[in-house]
């Protein structure tokens, strides 16, 4: 005979079971608006306006034993559990745990994403930690100048999205943006120039290309090691490591502009105007004094010596070319290259840097402790890894973001780079070994100034691309990839939505972002 329930019974244990189904669905993995997106999400009981985020009592717990704890077994390395955290927010406050003060600040960053995109924030536990080491941006500030305060607020961009690398392409043909001490001709001429877009001053260069700093409606300006100074500060409070470029030994108009000296001699009496020489030793003295004032400047673990498209045509024809290549024994100017970068390395290491270059310091012999920068695609990379090198991929045809958007952009360029073909790159190709994935640091985005004078406009190219970017550095595989066609479009669809909130609020912070849609 069955059991009578009293009915005060019935309801008491239907209440308990629909609390239990809250419970378990609010359990489960839940949509968010945040980018990137955490490893690890769950919605708890509750929501709190936004507007009162800000006073919520905060507790944090910074002990790895505690946030090892929370990660119930998940092996992380070093410089992920030096990032992780673990939180949970409330409606009476937030608690935080986390190894170092890094991850406190990256859980500050989520808090206040979430605090930016809703009026109203779910309660909610996260667990999170980066996928890449490197997470950067790259700008060109030669050919466009653009200063110090367009840079800080790209740094509270990039924080925000918890990228930690900023690339600052410092020198190049039309614009040395650094004061040297040493050589002070480097900015107090080829800092200014008479045409202000880059593609004025390119068609007319020969014969004029710079003026005197001073000259009546000159374009250009540099940064003083002051500038420099206050950069690193902002950028260290925001866990960003700065890493200068000083390009060697293409990209050099300016700096021979500056010291014609520096550049090979001709047969014909003339000079190379595009490249330094490899075989004078005073190119080698000029570079070692820059580099040391930069070392003084730039606390930064690497120092970027470019290495790209140098033309070397004249090397064959340069008297001082052809001896240091007979001295050292080299068979060919790209070996004399690789001499270059090898010496350079050599250099910087003794005074406790790394260096990274473009992929064409491959050529000729890549220096032992060289990190890769792969922009033509992805191969050089690949053949990088194999070889136990270091690398970061930042390919043309998805992480150039001087490329244009659509058709009907601003003055588009190149490719099509569309938002989502950005997201869509997965830096760990099927070729990549498991004992070798630890080869590949991460991943950045290059915007070259070429078509891009105006602060505006090189917002419009960063964002929302840089989101993508951003997302694909930190968030981790597995909460991008699907194994069907539908799963990646989910995946995409969702990205587009969480960009498209994100860039509404980040007008209202006054960037200029292209539309997502």
């Amino acid at each position: 005979m069955p059991r009578i329930i009293p009915i005060d019974m019935k309801r008491i244990l239907i209440a308990f079971y629909a609390v239990l189904l809250v419970a378990v669905v609010e359990a489960q993995p839940q949509s968010t608006n945040l980018i990137p997106a955490p490893a690890e999400y769950s919605v708890r009981s509750g929501s709190i306006s936004s507007n009162k985020m800000a006073g919520l009592h905060e507790k944090v717990r910074i002990s790895e034993k505690a946030l090892l704890r929370r990660l119930e077994g998940r092996k992380l390395a070093d410089w992920q559990l030096k990032s992780a955290y673990w939180m949970e927010l409330g409606k009476k406050g937030v608690k935080i745990v986390a190894a170092d003060e890094e991850g406190v600040f990256y859980a500050r960053q989520t808090l206040k994403m979430m605090a930016s995109l809703d009026s109203t924030v779910s309660c909610c536990t996260i667990l999170d930690w980066p996928r890449f080491r490197y997470r950067g941006v790259m700008l060109d500030e030669s050919r466009h100048f653009q200063g110090k305060d367009f840079v800080k607020k790209q740094l509270e961009m990039m924080a925000l999205l918890k990228m930690n690398r900023f690339h600052f392409h410092l020198v190049d043909n039309p614009g040395w943006r650094l004061q040297i001490d040493a050589y002070p001709r480097l900015t107090k001429l080829t800092a200014w120039r008479p045409e202000a877009f880059f593609w004025d001053w390119e068609k007319n260069q020969i014969g004029g290309a710079f003026v005197e700093e001073g000259t009546s409606e000159a374009y250009g300006g540099y940064y003083t090691k002051q500038d420099i100074a206050d950069i690193l500060a902002f950028a260290s409070e925001r866990h960003i490591e700065v890493i200068p470029e000083i390009e060697m030994p293409g990209h050099n108009y300016e700096t021979r502009a500056a010291y014609p000296e520096l550049a090979c001699s001709l047969p014909n009496g003339g000079k190379d105007p595009w490249e330094l020489c490899p075989g004078k030793e005073s190119t080698f003295e000029f570079l070692e004094k820059v580099l040391l004032e930069v070392f003084d400047m730039f606390p930064s673990q690497y120092i970027h010596i470019g290495g790209d498209e140098a033309r070397k045509n004249n090397w064959q024809l340069c008297a001082d070319c052809q001896a240091k290549m007979k001295a050292e024994g080299l068979k060919g100017v790209e070996e004399l290259q690789s001499y270059m970068i090898r010496r350079m390395e050599r250099f910087a290491h003794k005074h406790g840097k790394r260096i990274i270059g473009w992929d064409e310091i491959l050529q000729g012999g890549l220096a032992p402790d060289a990190t890769v920068m792969s922009w033509h695609g992805i191969e050089a990379g690949l053949k990088a890894v194999k070889e136990g090198h270091d690398v970061i991929f930042t390919p043309t045809h998805y992480f150039y973001l001087d490329y244009h958007q659509d058709s009907a952009q601003f003055r588009p360029v190149g490719r099509l780079v569309s938002l989502e073909k950005v997201y869509s790159f997965e830096p760990m190709a099927e070729s990549i070994s498991e004992a070798d994935a630890h080869h590949v640091l991460g991943i950045q985005g290059c915007l070259w100034t070429e078509h891009v004078q105006d602060a505006w406009h090189a917002e419009m190219m960063l964002y929302p691309r840089v989101f993508a970017i951003a997302e694909t550095g930190w968030s981790q595989a597995e909460n991008k990839k699907s194994s069907t066609a539908e799963g990646k479009a989910k995946d995409w669809q969702d990205f587009e939505r969480r960009a498209s909130v994100l860039s509404e609020v980040a007008r209202k912070w006054g960037y200029t972002v292209y539309p997502c849609r």
